[in-house]
């Protein structure tokens, strides 16, 4: 195919060429660490022609443009575009299970400090969070000084996240108990939505925070869950961010990643404990 090529059919409003989506590509991973392939092309297209009606634009091109100029202020929400944001509470239940019956249990017994630090490194819309909270709460003394710190890229989900309110069918199957003891059940007008309870919400620290950039943190977390996240990064960047979580990890603090990723071969500062729970060693 040639640069020009259009990839848009005859049905689709733009055109997407080549070079446009080749821009793409190299734009979100320099900006997000996102690596994208032909695959996804589609997807791109879908997403981002939204954009385009938004602001007016009659092609790809002129996107990219807008894109490249530092005053636009577009390219948070070209990120925000083509960043995913699959979650639901308690979504793979295992590694809660593992918090409740086996870590939190030995750091009662073992940590004379009585505080525990947890980070949710894409948060997305703040279910899991919020599930780490309901988790932590449930199982550790009152007296224990929890924080929870969730970032993520996307300054749309993190609004989201910060204010706690979900439908109800977002809620899946919580149990009665949790519904009543966590959340706020709506009345009249915001029948079929819940607010989180401020017990909860007070635990966690909602920060927008890209993974490829800086870190502001001082402090060294206990548990890292950062799930379903670097499957869209190379394994040279997924290697580099393994390496910095095991920095930002106390000495054997854990590492929880997605169903679908692993440290084989990536990261050799961790051992593994099953169920795509790591712990760190070196």
């Amino acid at each position: 195919m040639s640069e020009q090529t259009p990839y848009a059919s005859t049905k689709n409003e733009f055109e997407l060429t080549d070079k446009d989506f080749d821009f793409v590509v190299r734009f979100i991973a320099e900006h997000a660490g996102i690596s994208l392939t032909q695959a996804k092309r589609q997807m791109v297209y879908g997403r981002l022609v939204r954009r385009l009606r938004a602001l007016g634009l009659q092609q790809f091109s002129d996107y990219c443009a807008l894109l490249e100029d530092p005053d636009s202020g577009e390219v948070e929400n070209f990120v925000n575009a083509l960043t995913t944001n699959l979650t639901a509470f308690f979504r793979e239940p295992h590694h809660f299970e593992f918090l409740a019956q086996e870590l939190l249990p030995r750091l009662v017994n073992e940590r004379p400090q009585r505080r525990i630090r947890v980070w949710s490194a894409g948060c997305s819309t703040g279910e899991e969070p919020y599930s780490l909270a309901m988790v932590l709460a449930e199982n550790l003394p009152a007296s224990w000084d929890i924080r929870i710190l969730a970032t993520d890229l996307d300054s749309n989900v993190i609004s989201t996240a910060s204010a706690g309110v979900y439908p109800l069918e977002r809620l899946g199957k919580l149990e009665a108990v949790r519904m009543k003891r966590w959340f706020l059940q709506g009345k009249g007008r915001n029948t079929g939505m819940v607010k989180v309870r401020p017990a909860l919400r007070k635990l966690i620290t909602f920060r927008q925070l890209n993974l490829l950039g800086s870190w502001p943190m001082q402090q060294a977390f206990d548990v890292i869950f950062c799930r379903n996240v670097v499957i869209y990064f190379t394994k040279d960047t997924q290697r580099g961010l393994f390496n910095r979580f095991a920095d930002q990890l106390h000495p054997e603090g854990h590492l929880f990643v997605g169903h679908s990723e692993s440290l084989f071969k990536v990261c050799e500062r961790f051992r593994p404990l099953g169920g795509t729970i790591y712990q760190r060693i070196l």
